[in-house]
């Protein structure tokens, strides 16, 4: 595949950088100033790097693989993950498997030295979600890893495994300390680890993005004890700065605003830097009119106290899901002559923000554009939206019908009237009743995998998707005359099961279908109350709509009755029960639905996934080339389309960036200064994770967790290091 049209501006500079880089020859390295990997993403910074130069771009062509290492617990169903980027300290590695247990392993060879299970606490281990990283904290005699796994966050001995009985209740304090009472039982988890400055903790989460989820507030916790230490409101009390973007009572069914994605820190400044999502219910804001902040910020706070330093909101009342899905970066770049230390930003919109460190004033443009409003009724959107001038978009932003399916004649009949019967066009087209096309979608452009910035190359790393998504919402008063369990499926399960129960969407949530012959009535109830797995605790039914819905559930076939069951509409007089009494908007998101051929192919033409290379000195694009292939269509000859990833790039001084993510189960190397593939490797399962790089005894590694089951790729539970022979 070509250069994409709209970087042809920048061609003429990537030739000059590669003949520059061609007809000199490169300095000797400085010695790097670690071989450790010994934060989550590399640094506090979050930049994704590695100092080591021993894989450049003629040795890294040599690479085999070093270890591999099964850390149990794969789920023979394909439905668990890895998302992790393992901590190296020392010659230590320090990750987490498909169950959330920690362990330690020798990272030179893959032996392994410890493991935890969380579940010593409990054997109930329910909400539990993914997990992508650790921290690691010493004062040089004593050493701890901190991890969180479900809705914990646990203090181990680095050396033993064993939980530190000083911290919090032998070993762990509650994430849902400090969010109120009304939070106590709320789906409270966080799936990225937290930053440590100082003798502090600071803590993100992931909440619920439902009816009455918990808010998404900052905190600040005590190494030592555990102790709450401080926090910061990103749902503002009333009075406090922010709140006049809110009515002026806001529905207690209002959460989240939360920093899902991880946090980055400026030690020098004593600044944490905070990504946050939307608030919830995140697809209608008839009960929230306002901006909403601080939701859909980049957040500046005091690290040491939790005071606003400043905050920049990329976008405004979010009715699309547009979670900053990624950590801020913290660089420096050449800014009209002058170093400017920064904030980069990416989006699942393709966009990145450029923000001053000190100010979070935008370094290039950013227009507030018009844009179409709601016509829900009881919504009010927002007429404007920011939009960055430069860097320009890394994803398309538009779909026509030049931009469909161009293999089959069939399919792209196909995908041509699934768009003329949908509203789409350009970003921020509201939600609508016959379906609003998100492009991209619900997951990116950029997603939690990261981006990288390499400040020998002056070039910042993103991988992005651009899979078209539907956003459809349904008016909840035509729930009302259904069978009463079929109508709160509709309400409280359908956007991660589908309409037709089968599952998958962006949560990969299982399918239903004969959950009998799986689940009786008291374990599908428990499930409902406490959530289990990725899946939140839906605990704002009241008890009939749970015993309705569990009844309904039961009585499933395992799948040739489908059709007929859910053709049938119920006329049972229990109107208490109903859809009408168990959601207080008027209308709910129909699901969680990728646009497809019925072939599998994402109905757009490639590319569907994307490796881009970044100037943010000069706000340009460098390069870009598709990342991924899917292989029934290598097989026919077409192998430049990309796919789509999760898991994030690694840049190195040596020239060279490392991504796993794709699911053709593949880890690469490009180039860095042009993007040319240098090398790949098979994994024993999609490597959706973000690699890491680190020495032991002079040799360096990338290693990268292989947990798979996504996109609907096989499960694994494998570690695999990669080094030179």
């Amino acid at each position: 595949m070509g250069t994409p049209p709209h970087l042809s501006t920048y061609l003429l500079l990537a030739g000059l950088a590669t003949l520059s880089a061609c007809t000199t020859s490169p300095a000797p390295a400085a010695p790097p100033p670690t071989a450790d990997w010994p934060h989550y993403l590399g640094d506090p910074a979050t930049t994704q790097y590695s100092a080591l130069t021993q894989l450049d771009t003629t040795s890294v062509a040599q690479l085999e693989v070093a270890w591999s290492y099964a850390s149990g617990d794969r789920d023979t169903l394909d439905r668990s993950q890895i998302q992790c980027n393992p901590l190296v300290i020392d010659g230590t590695l320090y990750g987490t498997n498909p169950q959330l247990k920690a362990f330690a392993l020798d990272a030179a060879t893959g032996e392994e030295l410890w493991t935890f299970d969380p579940a010593v606490f409990s054997d109930e281990l329910f909400g539990m979600g993914t997990n992508r990283g650790l921290s690691y904290w010493t004062d040089g005699t004593d050493k701890r890893i901190y991890y969180p796994a479900g809705p914990f966050l646990y203090a181990l001995d680095a050396a033993t495994g064993t939980p530190v009985r000083s911290f919090g209740n032998g070993g762990r304090i509650d994430l849902h300390t400090g969010l109120g009472d009304g939070a106590r039982e709320q789906f409270v988890i966080s799936t990225s680890p937290g930053v440590i400055f100082e003798d502090l903790i600071i803590m993100g989460g992931r909440v619920s993005e439902d009816l009455g989820a918990a808010p998404g507030h900052i905190r600040a916790f005590d190494l030592q004890t555990g102790e709450l230490r401080w926090m910061f409101h990103t749902l503002p009390e009333p009075g406090e700065a922010g709140s006049n973007t809110w009515p002026d009572e806001r529905s207690p069914l209002t959460g989240g605003a939360n920093a899902w994605a991880g946090l980055s820190l400026d030690p020098e400044r004593g600044y944490v830097y905070v990504p946050t999502g939307s608030a919830a219910y995140d697809f209608y804001g008839g009960n929230r009119p306002g901006d909403n902040l601080y939701a859909n910020c980049v957040l500046a706070l005091d690290a040491r106290t939790g005071q606003k330093i400043w905050h920049y909101q990329t976008v405004h009342h979010d009715l699309w899901d547009r979670d900053h899905p990624a950590t801020p970066v913290l660089l420096t770049v050449q800014h009209d002559g002058t170093p400017r230390d920064a904030v980069a930003q990416v989006t699942k919109g393709g966009y990145l923000f450029l923000l001053d460190r000190a100010t979070g004033e935008p370094l290039f443009p950013v227009e507030e554009r018009s844009y179409p409003v709601s016509d829900l009724a009881g919504e009010v959107s927002s007429p404007t939206q920011p939009m960055p001038i430069l860097p320009p978009a890394f994803t398309r932003q538009e779909l026509t019908e030049d931009d469909l399916y161009p293999f089959d004649s069939i399919m792209n009949r196909e995908a041509r009237e699934l768009l003329a019967a949908s509203r789409h066009g350009g970003p921020f087209i509201p939600p609508s009743e016959e379906g609003t096309i998100m492009f991209p979608g619900f997951d990116g452009g950029a997603e939690w995998g990261g981006a990288s910035y390499s400040p020998s190359d002056r070039l910042f790393f993103v991988n992005a998707n651009e899979m078209p998504w539907m956003l459809k919402m349904n008016p909840v008063a035509g729930l009302a005359g259904e069978d009463p369990g079929r109508a709160v499926y509709a309400i409280a399960c359908q956007a991660c099961h589908g309409s037709d129960l089968r599952g998958g969407g962006v949560f990969q949530s299982p399918s239903l279908l004969g959950l009998a012959a799986r689940l009786d009535g008291p374990q599908i109830s428990h499930t409902i109350i406490n959530g289990r797995g990725a899946m939140p605790a839906i605990n704002w039914l009241s008890d009939q709509q749970r015993r309705d819905v569990t009844d309904w559930l039961l009585a499933l076939p395992a799948d040739a009755e489908m059709e007929e069951i859910l053709a049938t509409t119920g006329t049972s007089d229990k109107k208490e029960a109903s859809g009408e009494g168990a959601w207080p908007y008027p209308y709910i998101m129909d699901g969680y639905k990728r646009l497809k051929t019925s072939d599998g192919h994402p109905i757009t033409a490639p590319p569907w996934g994307t490796l881009t290379a970044l100037d943010l000195d000069e706000g340009g694009i460098r390069w870009q080339v598709p990342l991924g292939t899917y292989p029934d269509l290598v097989a026919r000859g077409i192998d430049d389309t990309g796919s789509e990833n999760y898991g994030g790039p690694v840049a190195t001084a040596g020239g060279v960036v490392f991504i796993a993510a794709t699911l053709d189960e593949k880890i690469r190397a490009f180039r860095s200064r042009d993007g040319k593939l240098l090398w790949e490797a098979e994994l024993p399962a999609a490597g959706y994770a973000t690699p890491a790089v680190y020495a032991v005894a002079g040799k360096q590694y990338v290693v990268v967790a292989c947990g798979g089951g996504k996109l609907g790729t096989k499960s694994g539970d494998r570690y695999v290091a990669f080094a030179l022979p």
